[in-house]
């Protein structure tokens, strides 16, 4: 243990570190919609280094009992009140990585679509709230804080303080985590109430009552005992009306408990040098593997081989929020006043994948638009490709601009959240950065961005020097669970 917790448990009156629940809707590589899954799925076991007992609970969907079911040990399952009836919840559990992690079965809410969007969805994380408060003075194990993340855990402090009196419920600390505020859990406090029984009184704007809205993640920060989101810049966004999504108020009220922690990667599954999914290996300062990698995309691809030719990439979901309107707005001029190739692999709003589709064939040999998901595709991306643009409207962390660091795949970003607080841009005057970025959400500077980097790739030095420092990058999550774990021992 490190001895910075010992003295801080000292001086706590405590011998040990806190046993810690996680409570998602996600956690990679089990089930997985975004970046949420990655922490979930990182930070148990890096927390595990640090002697912090820390196990996932979340839905048994039906994704993961196709793929595991013959590793889920069955543990327990009992009745709860939910819906004015009882309902059955069972209690799975899967050791994965040496990860505990506890699964909540219900056919009825989990049987078919992670999200199920509307009132259904509601009704899913509604049901979670009411079988994990339930679920956790059965299972074998005695967490002192629980962790949670996004809205579909938001209602967890607030049903644990006001419905489970003199239980272990009522006792429990917790920790919300913000991974993206956009997305709150909102709907009428009749249907809320009727789920789960809350008590009128707190349908209001000092608790959880948002715009005529019972809000799920509004609940969690007024009644959590600390809020944290994914990087500094973002918690700090979050106070201010365009980024807070109604949730300001609240923020500002409890920003001495707000803070912000960058996320990590897991530096294991992410590693040019011993990659499975990439056809050479590579690593900084030996980079020949590399441009066998770019060599190999381009042939995959139907690109033309031309390795003298900058190769930008995304691997993104294709929406707004993801600068996608920016990248449609400047990639025909560019691919007409330049050699640039560009990749991409993803899937998001119809008008965007129908753009990009529209461009493969404006541009056949120079662009290709990978409309779906591959895992191995995308590992080949990050490794063959020279830039990954990420020019985001918003962007709480991201974690593809430190995979493609890794990977030496220099990244273009636009300043916000965690883009600002991972890329340091690139210093003409002293070779230093790791990347390019740029301030406003603007096309003509995205535009301008990516000509400033197609301008250093003609100097070998300069991209050198650019590929070492962003490969350098210690983007582990270690760094980051040090971090929740002083987090842990404040709400102590």
């Amino acid at each position: 243990m490190k001895k910075e917790f010992r003295d801080i448990l000292k001086e706590k009156g405590r011998q040990e570190l806190p046993a810690v629940l996680l409570a998602s809707a996600e956690c990679a590589p089990l089930a997985k919609a975004g970046g949420l899954a990655d922490v979930v799925g990182t930070l148990p076991k890096a927390l595990k280094k640090l002697g912090i007992d820390a196990r996932v609970i979340m839905p048994y969907h039906s994704g993961i009992k196709a793929r595991y079911s013959d590793r889920v040990e069955h543990m327990l399952h009992f009745s709860s009140h939910f819906a004015w009836r009882e309902v059955y919840v069972g209690v799975e559990k899967l050791v994965l990585d040496g990860v505990v992690i506890y699964l909540i079965d219900n056919e009825e809410y989990f049987g078919d679509y992670m999200y199920r969007g509307g009132r259904a969805e509601i009704e899913q994380y509604a049901y979670f709230t009411r079988a994990v408060l339930d679920a956790i003075p059965v299972l074998d194990f005695r967490p002192e804080i629980v962790h949670c993340n996004d809205w579909q855990t938001g209602l967890l402090p607030l049903v644990a303080h006001t419905q489970y009196p003199g239980g272990m419920q009522e006792g429990l600390k917790f920790l919300l985590t913000i991974h993206n505020i956009a997305y709150q859990g909102k709907w009428s406090f009749d249907y809320i109430h009727y789920l789960l029984g809350i008590d009128p009184r707190y349908y209001t704007p000092e608790y959880i009552e948002l715009n005529g809205c019972a809000d799920f993640l509004k609940a969690g920060c007024v009644c959590a005992d600390r809020l944290n989101t994914v990087s500094p810049s973002y918690a700090e966004e979050i106070k201010t009306p365009y980024y807070a999504e109604g949730l300001e108020g609240i923020l500002n009220a409890r920003s001495a408990e707000l803070s912000g922690i960058v996320n990590g990667i897991d530096t294991k599954v992410f590693n040019p040098n011993a990659d499975p999914l990439i056809p050479a290996r590579y690593s900084k300062g030996r980079l020949k593997g590399k441009a066998l990698c770019k060599a190999a995309l381009q042939e995959r691809l139907g690109l033309e081989r031309r390795p003298d030719a900058p190769l930008f990439a995304m691997v993104t979901r294709m929406t707004e929020q993801k600068g996608f309107d920016l990248v449609s707005a400047v990639l025909d001029e560019l691919l007409e006043s330049s050699d640039m190739q560009f990749v991409l692999l993803g899937t998001g709003d119809q008008r965007f994948e129908d753009f990009m589709r529209g461009a493969e064939l404006r541009w056949k040999g120079r662009l290709c638009a990978y409309i779906g998901y591959n895992e191995e595709l995308a590992h080949l991306i990050y490794a063959g490709s020279d830039f990954y643009v990420m020019p985001s409207r918003f962007e709480p962390c991201g974690i593809s601009q430190m995979i493609a660091m890794r990977y030496g795949s220099v990244p273009i970003v636009r300043e916000t959240g965690g883009l600002r607080d991972t890329v340091r841009p690139y210093n003409q005057f002293t070779g230093e950065g790791t990347g390019f970025s740029f301030a406003n959400y603007s096309a003509d500077e995205l535009r301008e961005t990516m000509r400033e980097a197609m301008n250093c790739y003609r100097s070998e030095e300069i991209m050198q020097g650019l590929i070492g420092h962003a490969m350098a990058e210690d983007n582990a999550f270690d760094r980051s669970a040090e971090e929740y774990a002083r987090l842990y021992l404040w709400i102590l």
